[in-house]
């Protein structure tokens, strides 16, 4: 199969891993920021081909893992508005808010429906004319583009009774953010599917201004460990640069449609991160301009002080401070089928996978 044997092909990943325990000198530590890329690590065993000296630790790359207590509880009150339909991505229906969840409220009576593209929102909002569409839009620049597409729609046949909650955020500020914090990384392996939007330039001042390396790759595992590999080339000749390995759907302009749609419908703003507080210009609000369809503008709710899950260290494991197995609650109270924080409930969730691949 095209773009897949290739890249799982054993003499392939046996020869860079060869590789990475020549040139490797000095202890590295790498973080991925994609929790595809974490699933993909665990699932192909790659720690297992990597020499002592690299050391790989995960961030905060799972869109649903990141979004706040308090989106999560300002989405559930949103659910009980009379005539509202709440329509969110799977994931997100089973989070644990501060006192309820979607799941929950579902059971209690309230419309909440689980939708693949938001452009069933927008199809949802044309048949029911008299309910209240609630879109739940969260992810980084890789879903933001599909969400601003269906307000750009929304407005063209003007549903005015289709709004967006908007989580969406953007991955470098978060990237310079735990490394101002003090989180010891010395690379970078980046999301492809983010950097196929946004080009290369928005990494350009990690190597510039932290001297850090990036490498974009793909989630194959010959993908991941030529990427491990260039990193570790950077680090060993201090050389640290953004560089492309996933060039076969990467390129340094990225989508300028998908560019111009993000710019048109959003602007940057402060936002919330779970286990990061506060990150300047990380997310993304909708302009004035489509404030008809803003559900924070439109509707007003009360959300009660946020209140995180007891015992759960899912902000420092979404920091990269600890693994899924240093938390007393791990596959004992909290398990996929019963979870106690965000980061088990999402499959791209650090613990979700911990979890799946423990043995």
């Amino acid at each position: 199969m095209q773009y897949i044997d290739e890249y799982r092909k054993k003499e392939l990943i046996l020869a860079v891993s060869k590789e990475l325990k020549e040139i490797s000198k000095q202890p590295i530590t790498l973080m991925e920021v994609c929790g595809g890329h974490t699933m993909a690590i665990h699932r192909f065993g790659l720690h297992a081909l990597l020499p002592p000296a690299i050391r790989l630790i995960s961030g905060p790359g799972c869109p649903v893992c990141v979004s706040s207590q308090h989106f999560l509880d300002t989405a559930i009150a949103c659910s009980k508005i009379p005539g509202a339909i709440i329509t969110t991505y799977g994931d997100l229906i089973r989070v644990p808010g501060s006192v309820s969840s979607l799941e929950k409220e579902k059971a209690n009576g309230h419309d909440i429906r689980i939708i693949y593209s938001v452009l069933e929102a927008v199809e949802m909002a044309k048949v029911n004319p008299d309910k209240k569409i609630i879109f739940l839009g969260i992810g980084f620049e890789t879903t933001a583009p599909a969400t601003a597409a269906a307000i750009v729609e929304a407005g063209k046949a003007n549903l005015l009774n289709f709004f967006v909650l908007s989580a969406h955020k953007v991955m470098p500020p978060v990237m310079k953010a735990l490394v101002d914090d003090g989180i010891k990384i010395n690379g970078f392996i980046a999301p492809g599917h983010v950097s196929a939007i946004t080009g290369t330039t928005i990494y350009n001042d990690l190597p510039k201004r932290y001297g850090l390396g990036v490498v974009i790759t793909g989630f194959e595992p010959v993908d991941l460990m030529l990427a491990i590999l260039m990193l570790v080339r950077q680090f060993e000749s201090k050389d640290p640069k953004v560089e492309i390995q996933y060039q076969r759907v990467v390129h340094v302009e990225g989508n300028k449609i998908a560019q111009a749609l993000l710019t048109k419908v959003f602007e940057l703003k402060d936002d919330r991160w779970r286990g990061l507080g506060i990150i300047p210009g990380s997310g993304l609000k909708i302009r004035s301009a489509f404030a008809d369809f803003d559900a924070e503008k439109h509707f007003t709710v009360h959300v009660p002080e946020p209140v995180d899950p007891k015992g759960c260290i899912c902000g420092s494991i979404l920091r990269g401070l600890k693994a899924p197995n240093e938390c007393r609650l791990f596959a004992t109270v909290c398990t996929p089928s019963d979870p106690v924080g965000a980061c088990m409930v999402s499959g791209e969730g650090t613990c979700a996978t911990y979890y799946k691949y423990r043995s």
